[in-house]
């Protein structure tokens, strides 16, 4: 995982993998429990926390894109629609990411 941390296509492939869990845990965990169960606590910890890992996401594509000089519509917008939709940032990694940096 350290290897990861040394590129910039690295660190946001690491924190689309730490999104996309963290938007399946509210989706799959912490929503149902705050609405079956009346219990928001997971929503409490995990709502911020993906919140701001969106965030992360969202600057740190823009950033790579800026540098790697990718065309918005051919790969930016992917990437950026990519965490919205849950497993999207899993897939993006495997069919875009991967491939610009594959020695992590």
């Amino acid at each position: 995982m350290i290897h990861l941390l040394q590129t910039k296509i690295g660190r946001l492939r690491l924190i689309g993998y730490l999104e996309g869990i963290s938007l399946l845990l509210l989706l799959f965990w912490a929503t149902p429990m705050k609405y079956f169960f009346k219990d928001d606590s997971g929503t409490k910890v995990l709502g911020p926390i993906h919140g701001a890992l969106f965030l992360l996401f969202i600057f740190n594509t823009l950033s790579v894109g800026v540098e790697q000089n990718w065309k918005f519509k051919k790969t930016t917008w992917r990437v950026l629609l990519a965490c919205l939709i849950p497993f999207g940032t899993f897939y993006i990694d495997t069919k875009i990411l991967n491939k610009i940096n594959p020695k992590t």
